[in-house]
């Protein structure tokens, strides 16, 4: 049960450079929902795109009952887009999918199922993946970090196309960051999850916006922002390195009191200087990090900004 004039379903669309089918998205999206009665809303947030897609889905807001359109001033990313969107829905469950029709629109009935069976975070599990193997060894490389930080079971699948319970939103939407990872915080916010099968469709249009540079930042995003992990690395490895140059220098001292010291060892000198001194670089790099981090997170109030948002009874 909801409130009255509160929707019983919010979907929240990341939208970037899909001019040529995101109106189809959000036309299919309306359609499932309407053939069945429930009452929905549907908040697509243009993320910056440099097409003509805001202009779309500003038209679809204004023709499309239920239709929140929201632009955002600049590029934030994928999960600031959802952030964005959770903080403007307004129903009892949020479905989150992609703009590019890969999750169709009517496998939403496949999530709804699966959570009236008391799952408060239901993800949907592809029943085969259309994606190019980097972002499949990508995805594997975020699970094995999920699964140490987040808690994430083995058998737990992640992906974009899920349904969340209003009060796992609403803690969400309390983070206050400035690096969101979305999958993280459901999963830290959820008490129980599941997955269900559901279609994957090869992409119709355009070409993938995730490449190995996106990949390694969000591997970075979610061990820097999340974990203590990196720096518990890199101060074992200073322990190790410190332990093996202290074995080091008592076998030159004995190999200096028993056979007497040889000038000819600068060699040895400039490159034992040169690894020590890396491994040193390396520990202030990564404390570096961790610093510019701390000040984003204390001068950054918010990590997106919304330029305009049209909705259909305004």
């Amino acid at each position: 049960m909801t409130p009255a004039g509160t929707p019983e379903f919010s979907v929240v669309i990341p939208v970037f450079n899909s001019q040529d089918i995101v109106r189809e998205t959000i036309e299919r999206t309306s359609s499932f929902f309407n053939a069945r009665g429930w009452s929905h809303e549907i908040i697509v947030v243009n993320d910056g795109s440099r097409d003509r897609s805001w202009d779309v889905l500003a038209q679809a807001a204004r023709d499309i009952p239920g239709v929140v359109a929201i632009d955002l001033l600049r590029n934030s990313g994928q999960h600031n887009a959802n952030l964005c969107g959770f903080r403007a829905s307004r129903g009892a469950w949020v479905v989150t999918m992609d703009d590019d029709l890969q999750n169709p629109p009517e496998e939403i009935a496949h999530l709804v199922e699966k959570a009236r069976e008391g799952f408060d975070l239901v993800i949907g599990q592809f029943h085969s993946k259309q994606h190019a193997g980097y972002r499949r060894l990508g995805s594997r490389m975020v699970r094995t970090i999920n699964q140490r930080i987040f808690g994430q079971e083995k058998d737990l699948v992640l992906s974009n196309f899920r349904l969340i319970r209003r009060d796992v939103v609403d803690r969400v939407c309390a983070y206050r960051g400035p690096f969101p990872y979305v999958p993280g915080l459901c999963l830290l916010y959820s008490g129980k999850r599941a997955n269900t099968l559901v279609e994957h469709h090869p992409r119709r249009v355009g070409s993938s916006n995730y490449n190995w540079r996106r990949i390694l930042t969000l591997l970075a995003t979610i061990l820097f922002n999340y974990s203590s992990f990196p720096l518990r690395v890199v101060a074992a490895l200073g322990l190790a390195t410190a332990g093996f140059s202290f074995l080091l220098g008592l076998f030159f001292l004995a190999e200096g009191l028993l056979h007497g010291t040889n000038v000819p060892g600068w060699t040895t000198l400039v490159v034992l200087l040169s690894f020590f001194n890396g491994v040193t670089m390396l520990m202030l790099g990564m404390l570096g990090e961790y610093v510019i981090r701390i000040i984003n997170q204390l001068n950054m109030a918010d990590p997106y900004f919304v330029r305009e948002t049209i909705r259909h009874d305004a």
